[in-house]
């Protein structure tokens, strides 16, 4: 496992570069494609829904979940509301415990078992196992590719540039059935395509290091070598921390890359660290001391040329969005979207907004009014019905097994794509409990 870093990184570089064209070429037409049909569906998003319904209920009809509720006999969408009552996980998680313990008819057809199970710790203290399938895990990963595609085609100079991740292990537990139990953002890192794979410099193992400065440190060693163009990450908090770990551990930083070895704080993980190796690189180590003595601290333009940064920002992350932007100046941030351990919902198109087009391809998506939400039979709305400046909790049914799930987000319709929806994010629940979105 190797971290490349040094002056050959730049003919390393430009000839992987060159290499790398014609495959990225090829996977941009393909990217190109998914998002022209997707582009496409929003001018028809009441019989994109219908048929994905359809789908949905034809593939999971023969699970206990889809007998107990009679999806045999479902035709339309009001016999699908009639049938199946507005979930939570507590209603599910009958079905998803015997999933976890390997019955998969609970919730899968014959045949068909689940990959792994997203783990979020959710609000109630219980975590809670979302059963990510492979038809699921595809979805998410064209989702993502919908989503860089449009990045990209704003800010052309991210292509083939380094990415940096932030993010959390696929396996933190194992269920009783041997599943992998963590962060779909894990999996799906290491199941995207190969050359998105190639552009990231941090090798996944970095994310089972357990202390937290360790970590970001050994993250930061691995990416401060090389052009950085991208990070991405869920919270902003996370790439601040990431500069600050920088920051207070200039010194020994600076003399890690003067000498190619890596000596993070905390408590690393010698079977991780042991098998990162990073080439000496004086030249940068003198940039940054220099930087440091002309601008009073550590800063990222004096190891990174960034292109553009891609986190959550609605809701109460906005408030870390001041201290991003300072330590960041000019440097794009765009919103990743609606997205949960449970799916992606909404695919953001610009800037400088928490808002993203309903995401109707991969859920079958009901919007609940927000002030009739804890009615006992609340309206329910489909996504070409709500109004441009409304609030709504989302309710939604997806290639996950989860049917007529309210996540309890809370959104609002900011405008229109065609006829569907354009939503932010505001809240989980009527409140949160803390900053960084729970």
């Amino acid at each position: 496992m190797r971290c490349k870093d040094g002056e050959t990184l730049k003919s390393v570089s430009i000839a992987r570069t060159i290499l790398l064209k014609p495959v990225a070429a090829l996977a941009g037409h393909l990217a190109y494609r998914q998002l022209k049909a997707f582009l496409a569906a929003h001018e028809q998003t009441r019989k994109v829904q219908d048929r994905l319904l359809a789908e949905l209920i034809n593939h999971y009809a023969d699970t206990d979940f889809g007998r107990d509720h009679g999806f045999g006999s479902i035709r339309t969408y009001e016999d699908f509301t009639s049938a199946v009552p507005v979930q939570t996980y507590q209603t599910l998680s009958p079905y998803i415990d015997r999933l976890l313990h390997g019955q998969n008819n609970a919730l899968l057809p014959d045949g068909e078992e689940p990959v792994m199970f997203s783990l979020t710790s959710g609000t109630t203290g219980r975590p809670k196992y979302i059963p990510v399938t492979r038809s699921f895990l595809q979805q998410m990963r064209r989702g993502w590719n919908i989503y860089g595609l449009m990045m990209l085609r704003d800010h052309p100079a991210g292509w083939l540039r380094p990415i940096l991740t932030i993010s959390s292990p696929m396996d933190e537990q194992t269920s009783p059935a041997g599943k992998p139990c963590g962060a779909i953002s894990g999996m799906i890192a290491l199941t995207q395509m190969r050359i998105v794979r190639r552009m990231y410099v941090v090798p996944p193992a970095v994310t089972k290091i357990r202390d937290p400065a360790a970590k970001y440190y050994t993250t930061l060693r691995c990416g401060i070598g090389r052009n950085v163009g991208i990070i991405t990450t869920a919270n902003p908090s996370s790439t601040i921390k990431l500069i600050e770990t920088a920051q207070t551990h200039a010194e020994q930083l600076i003399r890690d890359v003067a000498d190619g070895t890596l000596t993070p704080p905390g408590e690393s993980d010698f079977a991780v660290t042991a098998g990162l190796q990073f080439r000496p690189n004086r030249h940068l180590a003198a940039r940054m001391e220099k930087g440091i003595r002309r601008d009073g601290n550590l800063l990222p333009k004096h190891f990174w040329n960034l292109i553009f940064l891609t986190n959550w920002t609605g809701g109460t992350l906005s408030l870390y969005l001041p201290r991003l932007k300072e330590l960041f100046p000019g440097v794009p941030v765009r919103d990743i979207g609606l997205l949960a351990s449970e799916g992606r919902f909404s695919v953001p198109m610009a800037d400088g907004t928490a808002a993203g087009v309903a995401e109707i391809t991969g859920n079958f998506l009901e919007f609940i009014p927000a002030d009739a939400h804890d009615a006992e039979n609340p309206p329910v709305l489909r996504a070409d019905e709500v109004e441009t400046g409304k609030e709504y909790f989302l309710v939604f049914s997806n290639w996950a097994a989860l049917w007529r799930y309210d996540i309890d987000d809370r959104v609002r319709v900011v405008g229109r794509l065609g006829q569907s929806p354009l939503i932010e994010f505001l809240s989980r629940g009527r409140n949160t409990a803390n900053i960084t979105g729970e």
